[in-house]
């Protein structure tokens, strides 16, 4: 009886509405629901106009027992921006792009940089995943082969000092297993084409529906998001190689992170993603989850 809720990025009002919508309630200024908890798919932070108000309701609920909390690659930018290179610098860089994508948290913690410095510290504690008998969840995409590898080398599905200054080195298997769990699989687009993203970076490559198998799927087919102008043609599967198939025959997967629009919707019957762009005047989504093996679009709820 787990209600799985999407990517928050500080809606704080938001969240409190989604919470009493799904029973929970108040006690001694905790949420909590008699039967039910809360799973929180990551992405608490930045872009939104009341971040430390949401971490307040969040990070109680799973120091209680009446939620747990996965890592959103929000979080996981915010503890790179600010641990520092053994040789000088930042494990995340300091450009301009990154700098604005975290400008509205570090606004909100203006002149509480002791209280901010224990939230990341708290963010560090945070599961990459989380797997039951009856379901999983992850921010952005299950991977088997990566679950299995980071199961391995994480504590307790946790990171370790070691593991995060090791996951920036670009070119190296930990780095492409995170960027993958933590933002999605990608594709570079045919030459020549290229779109924006919601922030107005260009981009050249594309967030491929990871649960699907891709042969004899076009661009346009494989896109987790409708872009304009995506080709018909098939994807070359020198391309794909690294993707592997969510089978229809798993157990639930829930998920975060795209940037879907619309009224929440299931995108198959085991295959559940809970970003609807609260950020950019979408949803804020639930699913109420029982246990079932095919979800239901009925069990969605939302503000």
């Amino acid at each position: 009886m787990i209600d799985f809720i999407g990517d928050i990025h500080g809606h704080a009002d938001k969240l409190s509405e989604l919470l009493e919508n799904l029973g929970y309630a108040t006690k001694n200024g905790v949420y909590c629901h008699p039967t039910r908890k809360v799973l929180f798919i990551g992405d608490f932070i930045d872009r939104g106009p009341q971040i430390r108000r949401t971490l307040e309701i969040v990070r109680p609920m799973v120091e209680f027992g009446n939620a747990i909390a996965i890592m959103g690659n929000h979080e996981y930018n915010a503890l790179c921006f600010h641990r520092e290179e053994h040789e000088g610098g930042h494990l995340r860089k300091h450009l301009i792009i990154n700098i604005i994508q975290h400008f509205e948290t570090l606004k909100q913690f203006q002149n509480r940089q002791d209280e901010y410095e224990d939230y990341l510290e708290w963010f560090k504690t945070l599961p990459l995943y989380y797997e039951a008998a009856d379901f999983r969840a992850v921010h952005a995409c299950w991977d088997v082969d990566h679950i299995d590898y980071l199961r391995a080398i994480l504590k307790h599905d946790r990171l370790t000092e070691k593991v995060l200054h090791e996951s920036v080195k670009m070119g190296t298997k930990l780095f492409q297993i995170f960027d993958e769990t933590l933002k999605g699989k990608e594709v570079f687009m045919p030459k020549g084409l290229y779109f924006r993203d919601k922030d107005s970076n260009v981009r050249n490559e594309l967030r491929i529906k990871w649960w699907k198998d891709p042969s004899n799927l076009s661009y346009h087919e494989m896109s987790v998001l409708p872009i304009e102008n995506l080709p018909d043609t098939i994807i070359d599967k020198s391309l794909t190689g690294h993707v592997r198939p969510y089978s229809p025959d798993e157990r639930p997967v829930f998920f975060g992170h795209y940037w879907l629009t619309g009224t929440p919707h299931l995108l198959r019957e085991n295959v559940c993603c809970l970003d609807f762009s609260v950020a950019k005047h979408g949803f804020l989504t639930a699913y109420r989850f029982d246990g079932e093996k095919e979800l239901s679009n009925d069990k969605f709820v939302f503000v």
